[in-house]
């Protein structure tokens, strides 16, 4: 990947996008951080833009707050790290399966919305309104991310760090009861704290409460595109790299009927993530896109929550990531 000049600027401007994924998306783009950042003259953590849906949300703050690649390898392992330490990266989920739920359904406003303006809201939003409200609540990332914007700022995780890190950050979640995007972190955005923003941001309907900020609810953004590419066409950059733990460019071909279920599901969500790659390019920008791949599905499993085959993921990741970066084709997709 070479990044190019642009008359009258001393440096391209540089976007990265790390998409919703759960527990084994986290770890795949995680093991592709180090390669990735081979290919870029400047610190991932210092790019212009970094936009973070649900489990590259928890990334995109990580890398803010000043957390090298290094230190997210080694907590990747197990290894305490820093403001790391205290929380074990598989204790941020009680396990690869839901508590029961309640006896909810999660948007009332939202349902309403599928008989008056079908067309006005998002598919997988109106779909996630009819899910069951979750009970699990997201206590221990709120303190993770808590305590790694203290530490940025050098302060007690006693006290309370300024809302937002120093560069531009965007964190996509959902409002649940307009079925609007909302970009924590864009100019014109509801106001929101970082950890509020992240616990937000990865709020999975039916699994997890929705994330409660200023009197309205939110969840996952990765109800509505598991990347949020497509917003990026007017942010300014110059080039944007991608990684998609969702979609898959080169996939395999499983015989289970519930991995074929999975690849399809993931098939479409390439077909989304690929549009959005010509959109962005036809604007004139750069894109490099990495995706899992054969090697990844397979160790992967179809569950993105369970903790249980995160090593394995990222450690596959570590390999194949850095294969496809350094190959002239293939799962990295270079303009």
């Amino acid at each position: 990947m070479g990044l190019k000049a642009v008359p009258g600027r001393s440096q391209p401007r540089v976007g990265l996008v790390l998409g919703a994924g759960g527990v084994l998306g986290a770890a795949w783009m995680t093991g592709a951080l180090p390669a990735l950042q081979k290919r870029l003259p400047r610190p991932l953590g210092d790019l212009d833009l970094i936009v973070g849906t649900s489990a590259g949300s928890v990334l995109a703050a990580a890398l803010r707050c000043g957390i090298s690649i290094d230190e997210m390898v080694a907590h990747q392992r197990g290894e305490a790290v820093g403001p790391l330490e205290a929380s074990a990266v598989d204790g941020l989920t009680d396990g690869p399966w839901p508590p029961a739920p309640q006896l909810r359904l999660g948007s009332a406003r939202l349902m309403l919305a599928m008989v008056t303006a079908p067309h006005r809201v998002h598919p997988g939003v109106l779909a996630s309104a009819w899910l069951p409200l979750g009970r699990a609540n997201h206590g221990r990332l709120h303190d993770m991310v808590h305590a790694l914007h203290c530490h940025a700022y050098g302060v007690p995780v006693s006290a309370e760090p300024p809302a937002w890190v120093r560069d531009e950050t965007w964190i996509v979640a959902v409002d649940y009861r307009s079925g609007r995007r909302a970009v924590f972190g864009r100019p014109g955005a509801p106001p929101a704290r970082l950890p509020e923003a992240v616990v937000a941001s990865c709020s999975i309907p039916g699994w997890y409460q929705p994330a409660v900020i200023d009197g309205r609810r939110y969840v996952d953004g990765g109800v509505r595109s598991p990347t949020s590419l497509g917003m990026l066409a007017r942010a300014g950059l110059d080039e944007v790299v991608v990684l998609a733990p969702m979609a898959s460019v080169v996939a395999d071909r499983p015989r289970m009927p519930h991995e074929v279920l999975e690849r399809q599901l993931r098939a479409v969500m390439t077909m989304t993530l690929l549009r959005e790659v010509r959109a962005l390019r036809a604007a004139g920008i750069a894109v490099t896109v990495l995706t899992p791949g054969p090697e990844d599905l397979a160790v992967m499993g179809v569950n993105l929550m369970d903790p249980r085959r995160r090593r394995q993921v990222f450690e596959t990741s570590l390999i194949t990531s850095a294969a496809e970066l350094a190959g002239p084709a293939g799962r990295a997709a270079v303009a």
